[in-house]
Formats: structure tokens, C-alpha cells, sequence
């Protein structure tokens, strides 16, 4: 709930920079502006104040912006953080093998006693009796 909020608001301060940047006048730094713009007059005396107000908020709306960033990581609702990772919490038993040694295949039940090579079989269950 409190994510959702913070989300939110984050989406509204979002939206404002970007209008308050778009606003800003051009700074006439760069190659082009720099050589051209040396010969223009002080035109434009009272738009000094609107760009220090513009480039304040700029500063605030982002200071504003980095904070719910940092505070919205800690209101995600994590469900109990779990203890294990997801393969840990599996159950599926992690074997390790060294080199190109092939994995045990798993044991298999066979219906009869008897193999087709004479050998003895070694079965883990004897065959269940009818009575």
C-alpha cells in the first residue's frame, strides 16, 4: 500500500521535472552558442529571475525524486524475505562432479529377478508374494 503511494507520488514528480527542465532556457554554452551568442546584448534582464526559480525547483524536484527512489526500496513489501533461494527451497538434491566422470544413473526396479547377461541381480525389494 505504502509502495503504491510512494509510486505515485514519484510519477508526479516525475512528470514535473520534466516540464520544469523543458522550460529552461537555452544557457547558450556549447560550440555553436558560445561563438555566436558573445555578441548579443543584456536583452532579457527580468527572465533572470524565472530561471534562477526554474533551476532551483529543478534542483528541489530532483532532490525530491532521489529520495522516493531511495525511500521505495525500503517500502517494497518483500512477503517475509525468505531464508533460502529459490533453488535451495526446490528440494532438488545438488550433486557435484569433478572432470568428465558420468553421474550414477538412478536405481530401477525390474519386475523379474533374473538378468539377460547370468548374473546375479541385487534387487533392494524382494518380488511381493500373492496369497
Amino acid at each position: 500500500m505504502l509502495y503504491g503511494i510512494i509510486l505515485g507520488v514519484i510519477v508526479l514528480v516525475c512528470v514535473l521535472l520534466i516540464i520544469v527542465v523543458l522550460l529552461q532556457p537555452g544557457q547558450k554554452q556549447g560550440l555553436s552558442g558560445g561563438l555566436a551568442a558573445g555578441m548579443t546584448g543584456g536583452g532579457g534582464m527580468g527572465a533572470r529571475r524565472t530561471a534562477d526559480l526554474l533551476s532551483k525547483s529543478t534542483t528541489v524536484l530532483a532532490s525530491v525524486f532521489l529520495g522516493l527512489c531511495v525511500l521505495a526500496n525500503f517500502a517494497i513489501d518483500r512477503g517475509g524475505a525468505p531464508t533460502q533461494s529459490a533453488v535451495q527451497s526446490s528440494g532438488v538434491p545438488v550433486t557435484q562432479s569433478t572432470g568428465s566422470q558420468a553421474l550414477p544413473m538412478p536405481a530401477q526396479e525390474n519386475s523379474s529377478a533374473s538378468t539377460t547377461d547370468g548374473g546375479d541381480a541385487e534387487t533392494s525389494t524382494p518380488p511381493a508374494q500373492e496369497n
